[in-house]
């Protein structure tokens, strides 16, 4: 009998799975696993012997995290705005066709992430080797040449990923002061000086007092 104001009781006990008498299924079960994750590498193998020598993977933007706690932190967004695009002189539609990802939706609210993707942009530019539409015609403005599209190799991972930043400070630059430092005691003896601050200040207020 349920008494007083408590959490209703939602006890699970009654779950049913695979080849149990009480009826169908509800209880779902991921017993292929193995088998979905070998068949997730041969398509993609696939897909990547398909349209070789292009890259399996786009090229994608740097983006913010979202939220105050996370927004110092960067991460690959999801396509790069209309205006990234522009200013890199480029067009949606043919940003599409040589693998950079595009997203309508997103906009820039910084000219510091405007920049740097404008800058990942032309250096993707700088390293990328356009085939002619016919193999055999003639390269149009733009296009690589023949040797340059025999020595193309279709590049595997990440494209551009995504670079930790050095650590600013070396070990030769820590001091013996610094070595010597207790954090953890002078911020211990601060709380504790904080605390008597108050009856320090009454004790001195009554002197003058007397």
């Amino acid at each position: 009998m349920v008494k007083h104001n408590n959490v209703i009781p939602n006890i699970h006990f009654r779950k049913k799975h695979i080849g149990s008498s009480r009826g169908p299924l509800k209880a779902r079960l991921a017993l292929d696993q193995a088998s979905k994750k070998k068949s997730r590498r041969l398509a993609r193998a696939a897909r990547a012997a398909k349209i070789a020598p292009r890259p399996l993977k786009t090229l994608k933007p740097i983006v913010h995290c979202p939220t105050q706690k996370y927004s110092a932190k960067t991460r690959l967004g999801r396509g790069f705005t209309l205006q990234e695009i522009k200013a890199a002189g480029m067009t949606p539609k043919y940003a599409r066709t040589v693998g950079i990802s595009v997203d309508h939706r997103r906009t820039n609210r910084s000219a510091e992430s405007l920049n740097a993707n404008v800058e990942r942009l032309k250096a993707y530019q700088a390293k990328l080797v356009v085939f002619p539409r016919k193999r055999l015609s003639a390269p149009k403005n733009g296009d690589a040449s023949a040797e340059e599209c025999k020595a193309a190799t279709q590049l595997s991972g990440t494209v551009l990923p995504l670079s930790k930043p050095a650590k600013e400070i070396e070990m030769a630059d820590v001091t013996d002061e610094m070595k010597s430092f207790k954090a953890f005691t002078t911020m211990r003896v601060a709380r504790k000086e904080t605390k008597v601050d108050g009856d320090r200040i009454a004790a001195v207020n009554a002197k003058k007092k007397d």
